[in-house]
């Protein structure tokens, strides 16, 4: 193999396989319907990228069938002309997790599954061991700030960290070493259909986990692993879980606890990112990084240099006036940790979220759940939903999480092209964007904005 070729390469999981293979020398062509900050990052890496769905566009050395690899993401439509191009042609044609499933047999596979947390806990683990002795190779769903990446290679290490993806079955191809499941909240059911399915879907990737491997669950989960390895669970609890913190400490901007761990307990642990949803995360990413031998010095140092993942809890104005974060929060329960973590530290503030609805199918099977967690903030602020690969359904907008706040909260639905001037407005102490869509491009905007306030 010469040459790889990426259908939807300016997607943070392609990538971030995509910097992978230029690292290693190998061409790397790509379409992307969007230019964007990350496709133009690969471009001065040496990717050979365009933004139209044109045959005649693909590089002359992503042309031979014999040397070259395609790599696409489940979101483009089987009618794409290039992959219909590709596949007529009689080209070795991959999906991206196809990929990731590979390199977790030729690597010990540190896996993060689940609803939500994945991309923390996996970003936090992959620092954990990238700053210590053991080191790892590591595809991330996110921008670390750590590295400004979301992609790291270690050529002598023997781990992979990878997220392990549910859309579409994903994470089916992966054989992991040692998985966390974070979460099996119902998500997806454009794809599973039933919550029932979902589930099952996370018992059978259990059952893919490697002879002698290890499973870290996050106790109370409703699905029953159906795994040879062994099996410890975590949470934040005390009186629960295998892996737990004890000796809670939260003030003055910063939270340290104690690890208890079957593998070796570790007092005073501080984190980076300092809100409560993170003691969960770094329970998890710990217990990872003790089975792949990090020491006590190493995950005490690691977790306090943990800087976070872009979107995130993602500060981008922090003054004693006023606070602005983005978070990629799009499912109620994210939502709902990620409002309670805030509140706990901004105690007594107002807080105003401004929340994109992510696909009308998710929109449709959980507005009840989206109000329900949204009706934490002061004021709720709505833009219209972001479709992604999806087409309007009759009678699914925003307008039916507004009608379904509690009673007393204050909420409102705006254009999204209005969303600097509504924050202009709006009177707040903290302000949160939230949401997967391309609400995110108003961020800096907003932030320039709340600089001045």
């Amino acid at each position: 193999m010469n040459a790889v070729y990426f259908i939807g390469i300016g997607g943070i999981g392609m990538s971030a396989i995509a910097r992978y293979y230029l690292q290693r020398g190998l061409v790397v062509g790509g379409y992307d319907k969007t230019p964007s900050a990350l496709t133009h990052e690969l471009e001065h890496e040496g990717a050979l990228i365009h933004y139209e769905d044109d045959v005649n566009l693909i590089p002359e050395a992503c042309r031979d069938a014999r040397t070259t690899l395609i790599i696409y993401t489940p979101a483009i439509p089987a009618e794409h002309t290039e992959l219909q191009y590709f596949r007529a042609n009689d080209f070795d044609i991959q999906k991206r997790a196809q990929v990731l499933g590979t390199l977790t047999h030729h690597h010990k596979g540190l896996c993060v599954a689940g609803t939500h947390g994945k991309t923390t806990t996996s970003s936090m683990t992959a620092h954990l061991l990238h700053q210590s002795h053991v080191d790892c190779n590591a595809f991330l769903g996110g921008i670390t700030k750590n590295y400004g990446t979301n992609y790291i290679l270690a050529p002598e290490s023997d781990y992979v960290v990878i997220e392990a993806d549910e859309f579409d079955r994903s994470f089916h191809h992966l054989a992991p070493f040692a998985t966390v499941i974070t979460a099996t909240d119902p998500d997806h059911l454009d794809i599973y259909g039933t919550e029932e399915a979902y589930l099952e879907s996370f018992r059978h990737y259990t059952e893919l986990i490697r002879p002698n491997g290890f499973l870290v669950i996050h106790e109370g989960l409703k699905m029953q692993p159906n795994v040879p390895a062994g099996v410890t669970t975590y949470t934040y609890s005390r009186e629960h879980g295998d892996f737990h913190a004890d000796n809670v400490r939260i003030g003055n901007g910063e939270i340290v606890f104690d690890l208890v761990s079957p593998l070796g307990n570790i007092t005073d642990v501080s984190l980076g990112v300092p809100v409560s949803v993170n003691i969960e995360n770094g329970i998890a990413a710990m217990a990872l990084a003790q089975i792949a031998g990090v020491d006590e010095a190493e995950i005490r140092r690691g977790m306090a240099s943990f800087s976070g993942v872009e979107r995130r809890f993602d500060f981008r104005v922090k003054t004693e006036q006023k606070a602005y974060l983005s978070d990629y929060a799009h499912h109620p329960e994210e939502l709902r940790a990620c409002i309670e973590s805030i509140r706990e530290v901004y105690a007594g503030r107002r807080i105003v979220g401004i929340f994109q609805p992510h696909l009308y199918t998710r929109t449709r099977d959980f507005y009840r759940e989206f109000a329900d967690a949204l009706s934490l903030l002061d004021e709720v602020i709505l833009t219209e939903i972001y479709p992604a690969r999806e087409q309007p359904i009759p009678g699914v907008t925003s307008q039916l999480i507004l009608d379904n706040l509690r009673p007393g909260v204050k909420g409102r639905l705006i254009r999204k092209a209005d969303v600097v001037e509504v924050v202009r407005n709006t009177p707040f102490d903290v302000l949160m964007t939230l949401g997967a869509g391309d609400l995110e491009d108003y961020s800096a905007d907003i932030a320039a904005l709340v600089s001045t306030l």
